[in-house]
Order: structure tokens, then C-alpha cells, then sequence
């Protein structure tokens, strides 16, 4: 049976592809150094394990709970996003998703019309573009500066009479580059003046380093944070990505009809989840900045390293998150291969290392490797490939 042409037009997650190969090369007993898949390395904080122990428990966990989300959920997202940069939300502008993806796929869904276009800054995250076409929408893509950051002039360049939003990630997946204050305030005035929607992907928010500051768009201007939809989660900062809870926060109308949307998808995201959640805003964030200080020792050690492989380029020095995106189409060249695609699949297949090929991110002549993986294995995987492109130079 034929499938519907608007999933015969999308393209499957690449990192997920990726990591679910090297899940197959684990099973088969090879040693496997999997630098490509998004997540943090760490267990889920133990209080927080304990208090989705104690739902069960408490049988909390076995009914359905509200579409939007556990009220108490809503309310701790309110006061925690309150207490670390001052947004004010009502509970009822929030609603809680199974995961920060589903928040995105809801927003686009009651967002677009047939064509409506959503402007993309290159490189992107996988999902964004896929998820906008699934939508009904036209994904515009947006080249960026030297620093994988855009401004006001590059956005401007890419509006046409159906541009409906624009999409910022800071901290940034796949390159780590966080926007400033001064930069998102232009972004913003311009996306205000243009009758432009933000939406702000912010679930790498609390993986910053260095002491650089993190600023949301909903942090600036009144104007702006009438004009932005928040977009985060537990995913990153609490390690729980298998928890599937994000949320999205904004304009009342929006959320009403992401609320609709959700009641008849998914409904609730999963209960016990939620209660888990709900620790995880209301507890202690010592285990949150522990993780953080990890990820900078982490990124301290394989930076120098990885800019001393052959062919390998560098830009500037990721401020958060937990990934780099050298330029490798040199190295691809030098060991036979002629795509960064290449390259990357002859490296997991001679040894064992796996990263993503930039493409899927829009920028098909860089790689995305993940740090989120301990120093021993990061560092054995940098030897490894180093050893390969010698090998085969």
C-alpha cells in the first residue's frame, strides 16, 4: 500500500539512524564509541527516580491526568523558568509534551497554514525542517555567519509574504554557539516590527561554560516575550531523556490551541513521568550544574585534540551544550572519501567510532560529535580517528 506523499517527502532522523546502528553493532558484540547521539550520559538524578517510585506507590500514576499537563507540573515550570531569568507565565500559558520535540510539532501544527514558511538558521537541528513540512509549511533556510549565529540583515534577506516564524536555538544544536543579549534584542525587534512569531528552542539553557550568560527571548522586551513561544524540557539539564516531558510556554492563544491539538494526539504526556518532572523543577539543582561542570571539563579535553586531527577545522569554541561541528571535508578527501557522508560511515565501519555527517544539520561538509560520553571514551575515539585517517591518507 502507498504511503501519503507527506511522509514519503520527509527524511528520517539521521541521528537516530545513526545511534540505532550502532545499538545493532553493540548487540553483535563490536566495540562501539558512539559519539553521535544527543543525550547526556548520566543516570537521572536519584531523587528524581525516587519520586516517580513514590507515584506508583501513592497510585498517582495510573489515571489520566489533564492534556496540558499535571497543574502542579505547570505551576513548578512557572516559578522555576520565574527564578532563573524572570519570564512570568501564567500555568494556563503553559502546556506539558510527551518530550521538547513533541512541544515543537504541536506548535507548528496549529501554527501553519498550507505554505506558510518558517525561517531556519543553518545549521539546524534535524527535526526542525521535517517537522515544518510535515506541518504544511516551507521551511526557509538561513545561512549563517562565520560563528553559526544570524543576524537581523540574513533573517531579513530570507522574509518573504508568508514567513509566519522564525526558529532560534541558544544554545545551539549541532555547534554549541550560544546568541548574546545584544543579539537576540535585534533579532527580537526585528521579528516585532515584522509581525514575525519566535520561537525559542531553549532546552540546552542550563549547559553554559565559561562563565558565558545565558538570555531567552522571552527575558527582553515586553513586545518580545508577547512575540515568543518558549520550546524546553527535563531532556538536557536533568538527564532524562527517556522521560519524554517538554513544555511550551507563550501567548495564551497558542497554547489553547496546542492544548486542542494534544487532547486529540497524545493527550497527557505520561503520568509518572510528569511526576518525575515535577521533582526535578521543584528540587535540588546541585546534580544540574555537577553535570554542567562535567560537560566543560569534557569540552576543555577534546577541543585541543580534535583540532590537531589532519583535515579537521575549527571555528570558535562552543559556549554550551554538548557538541562540536568541525569542518571535515579535507579529512574526507585525504582518506578517499568524497562526501563528509563517507567519511563518517567508513569510520564507524573500520573502527568503531560514530558521529553524525553535517548534512542532516544543512552543512554537508562538517560532522557533529557529541561529547556527552566519558573522557576515556572520548579520548579513545579521538586516537581511533586519528589512527584512521593516517592509516588511509
Amino acid at each position: 500500500m502507498q504511503v501519503a506523499k507527506k511522509i514519503a517527502a520527509i527524511t528520517p532522523s539521521a541521528t537516530l539512524a545513526v545511534a540505532a546502528q550502532t545499538k545493532a553493532m553493540k548487540a553483535q558484540g563490536q566495540t562501539v564509541s558512539d559519539l553521535s547521539i544527543g543525550q547526556p550520559d548520566f543516570a537521572t538524578p536519584a531523587f528524581i527516580d525516587a519520586a516517580a517510585k513514590a507515584a506508583i506507590d501513592a497510585n498517582q500514576a495510573s489515571f489520566y491526568l489533564p492534556a496540558t499537563g499535571l497543574p502542579a507540573l505547570k505551576k513548578a515550570i512557572a516559578t522555576h523558568l520565574a527564578a532563573r531569568g524572570g519570564a512570568t507565565y501564567d500555568p494556563d500559558q503553559i502546556v506539558v509534551t510527551t518530550g521538547a520535540k513533541f512541544a515543537l510539532y504541536s506548535l507548528f501544527s496549529v501554527l501553519l497554514e498550507p505554505g506558510d514558511e518558517v525561517l531556519v538558521p543553518i545549521p539546524a537541528w534535524v527535526s526542525y525542517i521535517e517537522q515544518i513540512k510535515l506541518a504544511g509549511g516551507r521551511p526557509v533556510l538561513v545561512p549563517s555567519t562565520t560563528t553559526f549565529k544570524v543576524t537581523p540583515a540574513q533573517l531579513e534577506a530570507q522574509r518573504g509574504p508568508a514567513t509566519k516564524a522564525v526558529i532560534i536555538n541558544s544554545p545551539q544544536n549541532p555547534t554549541g554557539a550560544v546568541y548574546s543579549r545584544a543579539e537576540l534584542e535585534a533579532i527580537g525587534d526585528w521579528a516585532v516590527a515584522h509581525g514575525v512569531l519566535l520561537i525559542a528552542d531553549d532546552i540546552y539553557r542550563d549547559l553554559i561554560y565559561h562563565g558565558v550568560a545565558f538570555t531567552s527571548l522571552t527575558e527582553l522586551t515586553p513586545a518580545i516575550f508577547a512575540n515568543t513561544v518558549l520550546i524546553s524540557g527535563v531532556s538536557k539539564s536533568y538527564a532524562m531523556t527517556g522521560w519524554r516531558i517538554g513544555f511550551a510556554a507563550g501567548p495564551r492563544s497558542l497554547i489553547q490551541a496546542m492544548a486542542t491539538f494534544i487532547g486529540h494526539t497524545t493527550g497527557n504526556a505520561t503520568a509518572v513521568a510528569q511526576y518525575a518532572a515535577l521533582a526535578a523543577y521543584t528540587g535540588d539543582d546541585r546534580t544540574v550544574f555537577q553535570m554542567r561542570d562535567a560537560f566543560e571539563k569534557r569540552l576543555d579535553l577534546v577541543w585541543p585534540r580534535l583540532g590537531q586531527l589532519p583535515g579537521f577545522h575549527l571555528e570558535e569554541k562552543p559556549q554550551g551544550a554538548f557538541y562540536l561541528f568541525p569542518r571535515a571535508i579535507e579529512a574526507a578527501q585525504m582518506t578517499g572519501s568524497s562526501t563528509v557522508d563517507d567519511f563518517a560511515a567508513a569510520l564507524l565501519a573500520k573502527t568503531g567510532v560514530a558521529v553524525v555527517p553535517g548534512r542532516a544539520f544543512g552543512m554537508p561538509d562538517h560532522l557533529r560529535i557529541s561529547y556527552a560520553a566519558s573522557e576515556a571514551t572520548l579520548m579513545a575515539a579521538l586516537d581511533r580517528m586519528q589512527a584512521f585517517i593516517e592509516k588511509y591518507r
